[in-house]
């Protein structure tokens, strides 16, 4: 009886061996199956709020600076009431000028019109005597003529009293012609003195404008000219702004109030602002173009300060996509989509791009998987084993 079971019992043995073998080499299979698939970092088309944003860079300047000259010349500085850095209100004096010279000028000035006056005077005196005895020697020579057509008085009599008359009248005109030339001198010395008083009140420079004081050249004692550098220079109404150079593809973007950011060079301060103005034509040089942004606050810029700023061209909330994602194939943009652990090759239309990230107009909606990276070795219809990133891919 034991001899007949030992053969049976060697055959289950047998059966139950084998049966574990298979079973064992099906379940080494699996693994080795599934660790063949390639790990690739995936990332995820979201929805979430984007910018399109325009870099540029420039200077801290005024928006209008105002030059203060001498309107008189020749005259030495007396005294400074202003340094850089005040503010001045417009009309103030800045400069006083030496009038000692003009002062002297119109002491001369006055005497000679006097002179004139006295001289003006005595012709109009001598206008009435001329006057007066035009008049009687015309009384005569008129009674005269009568009295020779009656007989009376002899025709040359009258004829030399006529022209006494004559003569009488014009000693009146030429009297009359002094009288206007002393006249006109007495005005020329007038418009002199006038000149004089006009140069001394201008004596006293004063700002043409309310501002603040940017430059200052003027010096005690130095001789003022209006042809030289100005002795001032007003930032008007203390207003600075950006003036910041923009690429010619990036300013046909820009518009009138459009906001921006600007950083001041070497520091991390940032001021709000706007566009004020965008320059009309682009350097064909450089290829740039001006634009002027306004600043909120100017407590802390200084004009001449180096200045980045980002303008917000567009915002608004879209599916979005790594850059490291979208990679281009034959002037096409493609991004490596992954369903179900395969990867397809899926043509998509860019939009904005903002900083790290990159709109997808169509072609992938929010929620579907693609490949991190662009780069990446991996074809269309490649199983993988999709490995979620937890961060923005970065190149």
């Amino acid at each position: 009886m034991a001899q007949r079971l030992l053969p049976l019992f060697s055959a289950c043995a047998a059966m139950t061996l084998g049966a574990f073998s298979s079973a064992f080499a099906e379940e080494a299979v699996k693994p080795q199956q599934s660790q063949a698939l390639p790990s690739i970092v995936v990332t995820e088309a979201v929805q979430q709020s984007i910018s399109d944003r325009v870099i540029a860079t420039g200077s801290i300047e005024a928006v209008e600076e105002t030059y203060v000259s001498p309107l008189v010349d020749g005259l030495s500085i007396r005294s400074l009431n202003v340094d850089v850095g005040d503010t001045v209100e417009e009309g103030s004096t800045l400069v006083v000028l030496n009038d000692d010279a003009l002062l002297l000028q119109r002491s001369q000035l006055e005497a000679n019109l006097a002179k004139a006056e006295a001289a003006l005077a005595q012709l109009r005196a001598q206008l009435a005597e001329a006057t007066a005895n035009s008049e009687e020697a015309t009384r005569v020579a008129d009674r005269a003529a009568r009295l020779s057509e009656n007989g009376t008085v002899p025709t040359a009599e009258a004829d030399r009293v006529r022209a006494l008359a004559v003569a009488a009248r014009a000693r009146v005109r030429s009297a009359e012609q002094s009288v206007g030339v002393a006249t006109a001198d007495i005005k020329v010395v007038q418009a002199q003195i006038d000149d004089i008083d006009l140069r001394l009140a201008r004596t006293a420079v004063k700002a043409p404008v309310s501002g603040v004081i940017s430059v200052k050249n003027a010096k005690v004692g130095a001789i003022a000219s209006g042809g030289g550098e100005p002795l001032f220079a007003i930032i008007r109404d203390g207003i600075i702004e950006m003036k910041a150079d923009v690429a010619e593809a990036d300013i046909i973007k820009l518009a009138v109030g459009q906001p921006a950011t600007v950083r001041l060079a070497g520091s991390s301060t940032t001021i709000e602002g706007k566009i004020r103005l965008i320059a009309p034509i682009v350097d064909p040089q450089t290829r740039l173009g001006k634009v002027h942004i306004t600043l909120s606050d100017t407590s802390k810029a200084r004009s001449g300060m180096y200045a980045a700023a980002t303008i917000i061209v567009q915002q608004k909330q879209t599916v979005v996509l790594p850059q490291t994602a979208v990679t281009a194939e034959d002037g096409k943009a493609i991004v490596r989509k992954v369903e179900d652990g395969v990867v397809r090759l899926v043509p998509v239309v860019t939009g904005i791009q903002d900083g790290q990230y990159v709109e997808i107009l169509s072609g992938l909606k929010a929620g579907e998987q693609a490949v991190a990276k662009a780069g990446a070795y991996v074809r269309d219809g490649d199983r993988i084993k999709p490995v979620k990133s937890t961060q923005p891919a970065t190149n």
